[in-house]
């Protein structure tokens, strides 16, 4: 008889968002502020280092995350969670919107959709998560997105509506 499961541990570290959201508010535009944590020069969001994923490219309407699947995204039978395509279509989506508003303006997400087209396990590699601008309202913003490996293989596409807050 086996003792149990072997177990696993795992640490990161974030810094306090709030200094982040300060910024926001002192009037930089997000596509400045997407760039910057880009760059090194703001913290990622405490979301990206706990499921480890990092800003790769940004362009005004287009930000593309970078990630590798590991075990710890994984749920009970063995693949990676629909979870963790959801945050990261979430967060490109979202981005993508963000880099076109303007100093002091904000977001928030008020509907996503994903569609997952082949499960992720730790042997796939390198994933990218690629957001693109649809449409910027006064009020309200859409935007697709998709997972691919480095070979350009769909894993999940998505689409987000967000609202824009002042």
């Amino acid at each position: 008889m086996t003792e149990g499961p072997i177990k696993r541990e795992r640490t990161f570290t974030w810094s306090d968002p709030a200094g982040t959201a300060e910024m926001l508010g002192a009037g930089l535009s997000g596509y400045d502020l997407i760039k910057a944590m880009l760059d090194g020069e703001i913290p990622h969001a405490p979301i990206a280092e706990a499921l480890e994923f990092h800003l790769h490219e940004v362009e005004r309407g287009r930000v593309v995350f970078r990630s590798r699947p590991q075990e710890f995204h994984y749920n009970p039978i063995g693949t990676v969670h629909g979870g963790f395509y959801g945050t990261l279509l979430d967060s490109c989506m979202s981005c993508a919107i963000h880099t076109m508003l303007d100093g002091g303006k904000g977001y928030t997400t008020l509907e996503y959709k994903i569609n997952l087209v082949r499960a992720l396990s730790d042997d796939v590699g390198e994933i990218f998560a690629e957001g693109n601008l649809v449409h910027l309202g006064r009020r309200i913003a859409t935007a697709d997105g998709r997972v691919v490996d480095a070979a350009g293989k769909l894993y999940a596409r998505g689409t987000v509506t967000c609202i824009i807050l002042s």
